[in-house]
C-alpha cells in the first residue's frame, strides 16, 4: 500500500517481487520442482559456465529488519554527530552561514534520492550529515532562547518514535488503505497550510497566525505532530512490506532515508511547540 512518506511510494514498486516461487512462461501460473527435458534437450542454463539456473541458491542477499535497523541507527547517528559537531565546534555565525547551503543542498539530494530511488549508504549518509549541519545551528540558536529546549524536544522524540512503534508492533493501529488516505491527505493540507501562511505573511503580519506564537500556533503544531506521528506508522509498515516482497539487503538504506525524514520532521515540530508553550510562560 502507499506510504505517507515521498520516497516510498515508488521506490517499493521497484524493490523486487518476493522470493521463493518461480512464474510460468508468459506470466502463467507460478512452477514448483525440476525442470523435465525430453530425449535430445538440455538444460539451457547449462549452455553457459557463467548462467546462474533459477534452481540454484539465490546469489541476492534479501533485506531483514536487522538491515534496516542497523542503516536506520546509522544514519540517525551521522545526522546527529553533525549537529554535534555544529553546535559544538563551529562559531555561531559560521554555522549560521552554513545552515541554509546545507538545507539547499540536502534538499535537492532528498529529491533525487527519491525520485531516482537511490539506495546507498553515500547518498543517504550524506543526507543525514547535511541536515544534521542545519539541525546543530537552529537546535544552538533556540537553545541560547530557551535553555535546555533541545534536550526536551529530543525525548520528547525519541518518546513519539517508541510510542508509535509499539503502536505498530502490538497491531493497536492497522495500517489499512483508508488510514493511509487520510494520513495522505492530511499531509498535503499541512502543506498547503504553511505554504498559504508564507504568501499571506508577506502582506499582513504573522500571516494566518500559524507560526505567531499563539493559540491557534499551538494547535497547530499539535496537528503537525500528529500527522507526523502517524506518518511513522507508514513508515514501519513500508519497512515491512518490503521485507515480505523479498527487497534487495541495500534497500535498507533507502527505507533509512525517508524514516529519516520523517523523524527530522518530527524533531523540528517538536522544537517549535515547545518554544511557543516557554514563551507563552
Amino acid at each position: 500500500m502507499p506510504s505517507s512518506n515521498p520516497v516510498f511510494g515508488r521506490g517499493l514498486q521497484n524493490a523486487g517481487p518476493g522470493y521463493g516461487q518461480q512464474t510460468g512462461p508468459w506470466g502463467g501460473a507460478p512452477q514448483y520442482g525440476a525442470p523435465q527435458y525430453g530425449y535430445g534437450t538440455q538444460d539451457p542454463y547449462a549452455a553457459s559456465p557463467y548462467a546462474q539456473s533459477p534452481y540454484a541458491p539465490p546469489t541476492t542477499r534479501y533485506m531483514t529488519m536487522d538491515d534496516v535497523v542497523q542503516k536506520t541507527g546509522l544514519s540517525f547517528l551521522v545526522t546527529v554527530l553533525s549537529a554535534a559537531v555544529t553546535w559544538a565546534l563551529l562559531p555561531q555565525e559560521l554555522a549560521f552561514g552554513l545552515a541554509l547551503p546545507a538545507v539547499l543542498v540536502a534538499l535537492v539530494l532528498g529529491l533525487v534520492i527519491a525520485f531516482k530511488q537511490i539506495a546507498n549508504p553515500v547518498a543517504t549518509l550524506s543526507y543525514g550529515a547535511l541536515y544534521g549541519i542545519a539541525l546543530g545551528a537552529i537546535s544552538e540558536a533556540f537553545n541560547q532562547v530557551y535553555p535546555g529546549i533541545v534536550m526536551q524536544a529530543l525525548v520528547g522524540t525519541f518518546g513519539v518514535f517508541a510510542g508509535m512503534l509499539v503502536v505498530y508492533k502490538t497491531g493497536a493501529i492497522r495500517v489499512t488503505p483508508k488510514l493511509t488516505r487520510w494520513i495522505v491527505g492530511a499531509m498535503f493540507g499541512v502543506l498547503a497550510l504553511v505554504l498559504v501562511n508564507l504568501v499571506v505573511g508577506f502582506f499582513v503580519p504573522g500571516g494566518l497566525g500559524l507560526r505567531d506564537g499563539g493559540t491557534l500556533s499551538i494547535v497547530f503544531s499539535l496537528v503537525v505532530i500528529g500527522v507526523a506521528a502517524f506518518s511513522l506508522l507508514l513508515d514501519f509498515d513500508m519497512a515491512d512490506e518490503a521485507i515480505r516482497r523479498g527487497a534487495p539487503a541495500k534497500f535498507a538504506w533507502y527505507i533509512a532515508f525517508g524514516l529519516l525524514i520523517t523523524v527530522v520532521w518530527l524533531y523540528l515540530e517538536i522544537l517549535r511547540l515547545l518554544s511557543y508553550l516557554q514563551s507563552s510562560d
